[in-house]
């Protein structure tokens, strides 16, 4: 029931919002968005927009109440409707999405920041009452990068500064600087390259030998300690890391995400020689959906079956230690599955070298934490849109605990002291 005198028309009507600690941080630090000056219990709409690399405009919006005293904060109050519902204190960044179907936010350059401008809108007037915007850097202070165009070595390198410090090839499968430069910031060297560098499909072998040479250029840096070098990778970079612990030596320990068992797609070739066939995708099992994006799950070849285990990377001769970690929704393939045959495949051969971890509700892109989620875009291996898999939720989780598991075994790896990951 309203009160008969409304204390908040005799305060200012000066709306403000406030991002705390401060409006600038790095990429994967949350923000608390609080809104004060509002009437009592005055619903009104938080609405946020950025805009990626590729110029695609992303947006987001939420209607929240306002409290007795006017006052509006995401990491207590509950979202009414709009992008999400309920208490998501990070909900306006991870629920940004283009107009159109299947895109990607774009935000691989670690140079500028990711910019995200906030609003605060009255749901009746449909003004703007304040507005802030979030300088979202992916590079700390003191942080270098170098381009390298080095032998076959294309990519870019990101140092902390003073050290020594511990030595990570950062595997994508298309070039991205994003998760390495946020890791230099935690106190590594990473090195950045890309699994594919031709996006034409016209790729016929790859070639371990130039990511031996990544690995050779990481361990040969002033700032490199004497630990060895870790592999962080995902999809399709996650089977050449495999293959770089199974035959290269110098690879102390690998993270592995929502990868494959077994060599994807294109044969591969060391010291000149073919060393695995590749696996690959029967067209006939990809499924189009509703929205027009395919799924493709089940379309990848049986890596066990008669005929097609000269695809399997063998990683029991690896000394590495590993980091396996699968999302249970991944649509890509199933990740889940290969996962758990090479933490069986490891045991048949009394290793002990591996962790496991399983997301359930999680989907394909496991990224750093509090960027878009990407339900499906465009394969770059296979030029037509897929589903990613994944709950907005679950894999925002998923998300935030894995950045925190890969920080604390790269430290155990390298023999520094651990981060406890929190859950």
């Amino acid at each position: 029931m309203s009160p008969l005198f409304d204390p908040s028309e005799e305060m200012s009507s000066q709306v403000r919002l406030r991002l705390l600690p401060r409006a600038t941080c790095l990429y994967d630090e949350p923000i608390q968005l609080k809104v004060a000056g509002l009437r009592w219990k005055q619903v009104v709409t938080m609405r946020a927009t950025s805009t990626d690399e590729r110029g695609v405009v992303f947006r987001s919006s939420a209607t929240y109440r306002a409290d007795g005293g006017g006052e509006v904060d995401l990491n207590r109050d509950p979202s009414l409707s709009g992008s999400y519902v309920g208490v998501e204190p990070m909900g306006l960044l991870q629920s940004l999405k283009a107009d159109t179907l299947h895109k990607y936010f774009y935000k691989n350059k670690a140079l500028s920041p990711h910019i995200v401008k906030f609003s605060v809108h009255d749901e009746e007037k449909d003004g703007i009452l304040a507005e802030e915007t979030n300088e979202r850097f992916l590079m700390g202070e003191g942080v270098s990068r170098v381009s390298v165009k080095e032998g076959n070595i294309r990519g870019a390198l990101f140092t902390p500064p003073e050290g020594p410090f511990p030595a990570v090839l950062d595997l994508n499968t298309f070039m991205s600087e994003k998760r390495a430069c946020l890791l230099a910031n935690k106190g590594f060297v990473v090195l950045a390259i890309a699994a594919l560098n031709d996006r034409s499909g016209n790729i016929k072998e790859i070639h371990l030998d130039h990511f031996k040479e990544a690995v050779e250029f990481l361990q040969q840096q002033p700032k490199v300690g004497q630990f060895g070098v870790g592999i962080i990778s995902r999809s399709k970079g996650a089977d050449i890391a495999l293959s770089l612990a199974a035959f290269v030596p110098g690879v102390k320990a690998v993270v592995w995400i929502n990868g494959s068992s077994a060599n994807v797609g294109i044969p591969l070739y060391y010291k000149k020689r073919q060393i695995l066939s590749p696996l690959m995708l029967d067209f006939s099992k990809v499924i189009p959906t509703e929205s027009g994006a395919n799924l493709i799950k089940h379309a990848l070849e049986n890596p066990l079956a008669e005929g097609k285990t000269g695809t399997l990377i063998p990683i029991e001769r690896a000394s590495a230690r590993f980091l396996f970690a699968a999302a249970e929704d991944d649509l890509n393939w199933d990740s889940k599955a290969y996962m758990e045959e090479m933490v069986k495949r490891l045991k048949r051969h009394g290793k002990e070298n591996f962790e496991s971890v399983l997301y359930p509700k999680a989907g394909h892109l496991l990224e750093p934490p509090y960027g878009p989620f990407c339900p499906s875009a465009l394969h770059g291996m296979l030029n037509f849109s897929v589903v990613w898999g994944g709950e907005p939720k679950a894999h925002a989780a998923a998300e935030f605990h894995l950045w925190k598991k890969i920080q604390e075994c790269s430290n155990h790896f390298h023999g520094h002291r651990c981060i406890t990951p929190s859950t």
